[in-house]
């Protein structure tokens, strides 16, 4: 009787096939999971039974992690046992978890109307490159990662756009029993994510001033050929914060302190939606679009008045 294969024998072939066809950096989350979580778990089993995977998901949700992180790691090993029993290795196998009902998801952090005005009042009087990326966050809603790979030929003056084609992050490298971390530039996070966004009156005349002082090649926020990566950037808004005493809030909750004022103003969803590079419009309703009470007692009462006999 030929002898079952291991889970990490699997691995070795899969990653093999799996690298020719996805981003560098979705290869290298794969190879981040498999190596710090589940070949340390699975790894030596030729049958991964569900009691195995309920143990597993019980014990990284009981060390801190979230379901979302925990349902991440399932999805890589399905696509490991699936390529096993499509090249005839394994018969055909469904993996089933249990997770406990999750308590009431975090609210995302935006700057109030008072911060948001604080802040850019003084990124313009005290100007830096590295504070004009914070002022482009605001402006447009990019990610820190296309922040970072944002380069000069990258803003268009003449039509008062910036292209979004990039993005900068670390990515986990394994090179045998070696393992590092490398900077690249990458496509951005979804075709949907490669974009052309409108600037805001005040952020053209910053560009417009700049633009023929710089060099086409350089990057935004470093002014150099240079760029600087995202952990750093990070830092250095932290410490901007802390200066300016405002709430500790993340980077990435510039972008959402844009969506949340393009919804304040009326912008229509769709349109949200495109600016901030979703792949579905359901994305920016779930995240931003919260109807109050209020809101809710108006649709009512509209539908009632439409029924009502003439």
């Amino acid at each position: 009787m030929k002898r079952r294969p291991t889970f990490s024998e699997i691995v070795v072939l899969w990653k093999d096939e799996k690298r020719q066809y996805v981003k560098q950096s979705t290869y290298a989350a794969y190879c981040f999971l498999l190596q710090n979580h589940l070949l340390p778990a699975f790894g030596p089993m030729r049958d991964i039974t569900d009691t195995a995977v309920q143990q597993f998901v019980n014990c990284k949700l009981s060390a801190g992690l979230s379901q979302k992180s925990v349902k991440d790691m399932l999805v890589v090993v399905k696509m490991v046992l699936s390529y096993g029993s499509r090249k005839g290795l394994l018969p055909p196998r469904q993996i089933r978890a249990v997770f406990p009902m999750e308590s009431q998801r975090r609210e995302i952090q935006v700057l109030s109307l008072h911060d948001q005005r604080l802040l850019m009042a003084h990124i313009k009087h005290i100007f830096s490159f590295l504070n004009l990326g914070i002022l482009i966050s605001l402006g447009t809603g990019l990610r820190i990662g296309e922040i970072c790979a944002l380069r000069w030929e990258d803003i268009d003056v003449r039509n008062g756009v910036l292209h979004v084609s990039r993005t900068l992050h670390r990515i986990y490298l394994v090179d045998g029993e070696e393992k590092t971390t490398g900077l690249i530039i990458d496509k951005p996070k979804t075709r949907h994510s490669d974009r052309v966004i409108p600037m805001s009156r005040d952020l053209m005349s910053i560009m417009r001033s700049l633009r023929h002082l710089v060099r086409d090649n350089f990057y935004v926020i470093s002014n150099t050929p240079m760029p600087i990566e995202p952990q750093r950037y990070r830092l250095y808004f932290k410490k901007k914060l802390k200066e300016l005493r405002l709430p500790p809030i993340r980077f990435h909750d510039l972008r959402h302190s844009f969506a949340t004022r393009c919804i304040e103003s009326k912008c229509d969803y769709k349109t949200v939606s495109a600016l901030l590079g979703h792949a579905n419009i359901s994305t920016t309703l779930d995240l931003y679009v919260h109807p109050d009470l209020e809101q809710k007692k108006k649709v009512v009462e509209a539908v009632n008045k439409m029924l009502r006999c003439p």
